[in-house]
This record gives C-alpha cells, sequence and structure tokens, in this order.
C-alpha cells in the first residue's frame, strides 16, 4: 500500500481529494444551514454539460464548467428573487434542462471519450498537473471569499430577513453563496463527478451537525470528515481498483449513519422522552 503514495499520480490524486473535501464540506455547512441542497445537484449537471460541451467543440471543459454552473445558478436566484418561481422549481427545471444538453453534446460526439465520463462519475486517479493547478487556484478563491465574508454568510444561512433588516445586503451575499457553490462544483468535478459531487457537499456537514450544536465545531468537524474521507476513499480505489467517486461518498455515508447512530443528540431526546 505505502509504495502506491510514492507514484506521483497518486499524490496529485490525494492532495486533490484532501483539496475538493475541505471544499465541500466547508460550503456544505451553509448549504445545509440555508436549505439548498438541490441547488449542488443541479449546478453540477449543467457544469458537467459545460464540459460536454468543451470536449465536443475543442474548448477548454473547466473554463465552459464554470460558465454553464454560474449561468444556472444566477439564473436561479435572479428568477427567486424576481418572484417568479421558487428556487427548488428553477433549479429543477435547469436541472433536467442542462443534463439533457450533456447527453445531446455527447450524443453527438463521433467518438466514445472516456474523459467526459471521468467528470461523470470521478476519476480523481486520472487528475493531471494543469487540473490541480485549476483545482487549487479555484479553492483559494472560493475559501478566500468564503473567510472573507463568513459572518455575512452565517447571518444570512440562519436568517436572511434578519440579515436584511440588520443592514447586511442579504440579496448579494446570497448570490454570493451561489456562486461559490457552483464554483465548488466544478473543482470537485473531476475527483467525485457531476452525479456525486452534492453527496460531498451535504454529507460531511450533515454528519458534523448530528454531533454538535456550536456552529464553529460545526464547521470544523465537518472539514475533518471531508477531509478524511477523501482521502481514505481514494486510497480505497487505488487499492481495490473502485471508481474514486463511489468510494469517497459510500464512505461519507457510512460515517453518517454512524453518527446519526452515536449521535449526542439523539441520545438526549431519548434521555427526555424517557424522563416523562
Amino acid at each position: 500500500m505505502l509504495d502506491l503514495l510514492t507514484y506521483d499520480f497518486m499524490q496529485r490524486s490525494l492532495l486533490a481529494a484532501a483539496t475538493v473535501g475541505g471544499l465541500c464540506s466547508i460550503i456544505g455547512v451553509f448549504v445545509v444551514l440555508r436549505g439548498l441542497a438541490f441547488v449542488g445537484a443541479g449546478t453540477s449537471h449543467a457544469a458537467f454539460a459545460g464540459v460536454a460541451l468543451g470536449y465536443l467543440m475543442g474548448w477548454p471543459p473547466l473554463g465552459l464548467a464554470i460558465l454553464f454552473g454560474l449561468a444556472t445558478v444566477w439564473i436561479t436566484g435572479w428568477m427567486e428573487e424576481k418572484g417568479r418561481m421558487k428556487l427548488d422549481v428553477s433549479i429543477g427545471i435547469l436541472y433536467t434542462t442542462t443534463m439533457a444538453l450533456a447527453i445531446l453534446f455527447i450524443g453527438l460526439m463521433k467518438t466514445y471519450n472516456a474523459e467526459v465520463y471521468g467528470y461523470l462519475f470521478g476519476s480523481v486517479l486520472s487528475v493531471t498537473e494543469e487540473e490541480l493547478r485549476v483545482i487549487g487556484a479555484l479553492s483559494v478563491l472560493v475559501l478566500g471569499l468564503l473567510l472573507l465574508f463568513s459572518k455575512e454568510l452565517y447571518f444570512i444561512a440562519f436568517d436572511q430577513e434578519m440579515a436584511e433588516a440588520s443592514g447586511i445586503p442579504a440579496r448579494r451575499i446570497f448570490f454570493l453563496l451561489l456562486t461559490l457553490v457552483a464554483l465548488t462544483v466544478v473543482v470537485s468535478l473531476k475527483t467525485v463527478g457531476a452525479i456525486l459531487v452534492f453527496a460531498m457537499i451535504l454529507i460531511p456537514a450533515s454528519t458534523a451537525y448530528q454531533l454538535t450544536n456550536s456552529l464553529t465545531t460545526l464547521t470544523w468537524y465537518s472539514v475533518v470528515i471531508g477531509v478524511a474521507t477523501a482521502i481514505t476513499g481514494v486510497l480505497i480505489s487505488a487499492r481495490w481498483d473502485v471508481p474514486s467517486g463511489p468510494a469517497i461518498v459510500l464512505l461519507a455515508t457510512t460515517v453518517f449513519f454512524l453518527s446519526v447512530f452515536f449521535s449526542p443528540k439523539r441520545r438526549r431526546t431519548t434521555l427526555h422522552a424517557h424522563s416523562h
């Protein structure tokens, strides 16, 4: 097992997994608190449509993934703001539309392209030096903005109307949050794949939520769980030759169910029920 770690591709994939695991689990805290689970799913399919178009036309796939992802979240945010449609409805429509586009683009390709499927199902072991640099740069950007606006983001995640009343530009901060979700999705495509990326955004934060009532502790637990499951998933993937995306997500899901079972919150509820 240890000799695997001497390979360049293995070091790259572990670095990519750790970065993505950490980033997804931080943004996941805001997604879980604000109830934006569906946005992650919709954005990942939109970003994948961008990747498919990129390979079809010979354009940079990650650039188009960012474009498609941002367009999706901005359109849904704008439609909700104008009161035209609830967020989950417009995301649902765009989710299916972009998936149809992705299938169309793949259908128009003359030959089978394994790289496109790498983005759909996750292929962390084939992350290139260049992709790792893009992952690194986008992660630094997202983390920087998260740190800069963390107070406002926590505030609108809990209570957007209250945040507005306190003089916080809540709509703008909400759009910033949607933008950061879209960028996180794009960063994670190669590692866990479009189908599973929103699981990596949801599961570590939901697991941490079972274990604590403190916001700071919730964020730290989420990051530790996200990074640990991502790295372990990659090692399992390399050792037993299984796809990395499913390995990471199934491991994270196992940890989630353990956390539900051993949750201090659950014990308190049980004790409370018995005392009555």
